[in-house]
C-alpha cells in the first residue's frame, strides 16, 4: 500500500504526545495505518464513525470530560460535518483537533476527490477556522502540538490537511 507507514508513525506519535486519549475517524484510504495503530494501542480509544459530524459530538463530550480527543477525516467528510462544526463546536466554543486527509490536490488521479480537493480551503476559511497543511515530515510534532495549543487556547476548531507529499509513497 503506497500509504506511508512511516509518516503516520510520526502522526500517531505526536498525537499521543498531545496526551490524545480519543480518537474518532472513519476508515479512509490515507488514515489506515492511523486508525490500526490506534486500534492496537490499549492506551488509546478509537471510536468508529458512521458519519464524520458524529466525531464533532463525541470531541465535544470528551473536551467537557477533561479528555484530549482527535478528529480524523478526509476533506470530504469535514465537508459532511459542518452543521456540527457549526451549530455545536463553533456556538459553545468547543476545541476540535482536526485532522484532514487533503485529497483532491495536485497530483490527484481520483476524479471523485477533485471537487472536495476546490473547496477544501476555501470553506475554512470561511468558517474562520485556522488552517496548516503538513507536507514536511520534519515539522509533524511540532505543528500537530500547535494546531492542540491554538485550538485549546481559542476555544476554536483547527485544521491540520495531511497532503499527498506527507501520506503517499509513490
Amino acid at each position: 500500500m503506497p500509504v506511508s507507514t512511516t509518516n503516520s508513525r510520526l502522526i500517531y506519535d505526536a498525537l499521543k504526545a498531545c496526551d490524545v486519549k480519543i480518537i474518532s475517524a472513519l476508515p479512509e484510504t490515507w488514515l489506515v495505518h492511523l486508525l490500526r495503530m490506534a486500534e492496537e494501542d490499549p492506551e488509546m480509544t478509537l471510536v468508529r464513525l458512521a458519519k464524520e459530524e458524529e466525531g464533532i459530538g463525541i470531541s465535544a463530550g470528551a473536551h467537557l470530560a477533561g479528555v484530549n480527543s482527535a478528529l480524523l477525516m478526509q476533506n470530504h467528510g469535514f465537508l459532511a460535518a459542518i452543521n456540527p462544526i457549526v451549530s455545536l463546536a463553533l456556538l459553545y466554543k468547543i476545541p476540535l483537533l482536526m485532522l484532514i486527509s487533503y485529497r483532491g490536490t495536485f497530483g490527484e488521479k481520483d476524479a471523485w476527490q477533485t471537487q472536495g480537493g476546490l473547496v477544501t480551503e476555501p470553506v475554512l476559511r470561511a468558517l474562520n477556522i485556522p488552517i496548516w497543511q503538513l507536507s514536511n515530515p520534519a515539522e509533524v510534532q511540532k505543528r500537530i502540538k500547535d494546531a492542540q495549543t491554538l485550538a485549546h487556547a481559542s476555544l476554536h476548531p483547527v485544521a491540520v490537511l495531511l497532503s499527498r507529499e506527507l501520506m503517499w509513497e509513490e
